[in-house]
């Protein structure tokens, strides 16, 4: 983590506004807006949406039976949430929870009761209703002991299961009478027990969230947040200068943060989790299932120019398929070192002496597309002819997840055990194309057994042991070329002052509490 401050301190597709009733006005509101580098909001569900443009906001409308302190990501600052204790059985299978009581929903959906928490973790680990049903799968049954006491019964042990019912994806906890009367109304009007409540949505605009009253650790001292889409960085920087937004994303490019920061009275936060940037080849489509090509598109690979081009006070490098500071990476594997004759005579062994050509589909957003010029420009000096499709965002996730591009610059951050990266990058049943696809866009499988058995191993040691392998495996493979991480930059005026020190937040963007304020 890195902080800098200045001397002086696809959509929703709504055509209309929903909105629920305003918040009390008898005094003065204090109002933060918020830009976000978006274009409109997926969808206001957890469970369905894991778009990094929508993240901040669940993190503001939920909350799971256990939560990351705020200001931290570490799985080592986990605390109470809506949970107040917790206990596990000696064969690590059976986890029971006991709830807070009096803990309300917004919007008048009552108070929070072990049967939302068993239709929430039930819904997260269902196909049909989540995006991260895989997470889910070791868990047998989820059932209410009584009003406030639930049970979870695994399949096998989980030695990381307080991740998967953290604040974060499935573990977000959902009113089930708000999700069960609104039905898919529940993606434009979530209902959570969070600090804010949603208020309304305009497409393409924005969503603003009120203080929750009833949030069970005292109503926020921020009245309202008003969340605007504003995909271009220069315009979200102009809105800033002309006093219509309070904090926003900013350029994750260390020039940027410099240059910003000489700017008046803000601060630039730069902060944990790193956005590993993977380079994932197809190893079932020629040439690419030949892994001495596989090979030498690493070796050609320099991630000194990725550096430069981003900024070292916002990147690092990475080698290991699981990011930098998760519980579980290892930097005991193959490392393909920037090495043009090697890549070269790897290329002529492989027949390809007069190089190929390849297309590739990528991102218009500038965090992708321009690593991939690079990536472009350095395969170009062993012959690889890449022709890039630049298309829309929506339209690059769409065309991926059907295996359209053999080569797939992917970049991502997800909860911080190598097991989450693993299973849904590198592990068979999560190979797109398949009834249970993720994101693993390089179809390998010759780790699953180490990620089956890291997943169930109660010896702590021995499942590092298993993930340690795994990504051996995977590197020995060359299924993908790891090349650097990005962190998460946002800048904000000094009269907003969140109440702890950000560090990390699984989000992707601050968390307000009830603490934090505007001065």
């Amino acid at each position: 983590m890195r902080k800098f401050l200045t001397h002086a301190g696809t959509g929703l597709a709504l055509a209309l506004c929903v909105s629920y009733g305003s918040i009390d006005a008898v005094r003065a509101e204090t109002a933060v807006n918020v830009g976000l580098k978006a274009k409109d909001a997926t969808a206001l569900d957890p469970h369905l949406s894991t778009k990094s443009g929508d993240k901040p906001i669940f993190a503001l409308l939920f909350n799971g039976l256990v939560r990351f302190k705020p200001g931290s990501m570490s799985p080592a600052n986990l605390e109470p949430d809506l949970a107040e204790s917790w206990e596990v059985s000696p064969d690590g299978k059976v986890w029971t929870f006991k709830l807070r009581k009096g803990v309300k929903f917004h919007h008048g959906y009552g108070e929070l009761t072990a049967d939302d928490v068993v239709y929430s973790l039930t819904r997260a680990g269902d196909p049909k209703r989540s995006s991260v049903s895989s997470d889910y799968s070791q868990f047998e049954k989820v059932e209410a002991v009584d009003p406030h006491t639930v049970r979870i019964t695994l399949k096998t042990p989980v030695p990381s299961l307080l991740g998967l019912v953290a604040n974060y994806h499935g573990g977000n906890i959902v009113s089930k009478k708000a999700a069960e009367e609104l039905g898919e109304g529940f993606k434009q009007k979530p209902v959570g027990t969070g600090p804010f409540m949603f208020k309304d949505y305009k497409a393409k605009q924005g969503i603003t969230l009120a203080a929750n009253p009833d949030y069970f650790r005292g109503k926020p001292k921020i009245d309202k947040l008003d969340f605007k889409f504003v995909p271009s960085d220069s315009s979200r920087e102009l809105a800033f200068k002309k006093g219509e937004l309070d904090i926003f994303t900013g350029k994750r490019e260390e020039k940027w943060v410099q240059r910003i920061g000489q700017d008046g009275d803000l601060t630039v936060d730069v902060f944990e989790p790193g956005e590993l940037r993977t380079l994932h080849l197809n190893t079932k489509v020629k040439p690419l299932d030949d892994i001495r090509v596989r090979k030498a598109i690493a070796h050609a690979l320099n991630r000194d120019d990725f550096i430069k081009l981003v900024g070292d006070s916002v990147t690092r490098k990475s080698w290991s398929p699981v990011p930098n500071g998760y519980l579980g990476h290892t930097g005991d594997l193959p490392k393909y070192e920037h090495d043009l004759d090697k890549a070269k005579a790897l290329m002529k062994e492989a027949g390809h002496e007069n190089g190929f050509k390849m297309n590739a589909i990528i991102t218009k957003r500038s965090a992708l597309l321009r690593p991939m010029q690079v990536i472009q420009a350095q395969l170009k000096k062993i012959g690889i002819d890449l022709e890039l499709d630049v298309v829309e965002h929506s339209a690059f996730h769409a065309q991926i997840r059907k295996d359209l591009s053999p080569m797939v610059l992917y970049g991502a951050a997800r909860f911080p055990v190598a097991d989450t990266y693993l299973t849904q990058f590198y592990h068979g049943n999560s190979r797109v194309g398949t009834p249970t696809a993720v994101t693993n866009f390089n179809h390998c499988d010759m780790a699953d057994a180490e990620i089956d058995n890291a997943r169930k191993e109660p010896d702590a040691a021995k499942q590092k042991e298993l993930w340690a392998a795994a990504q051996r495996k995977l590197m020995e493979n060359v299924c993908s070329i790891p090349l650097f991480e990005q962190l998460q930059v946002w800048a904000r005026r000094n009269s907003v002052d969140y109440g702890y020190t950000l560090e990390g937040a699984l989000s992707l963007g601050p968390l307000f509490t009830e603490v934090s304020a505007k001065k």
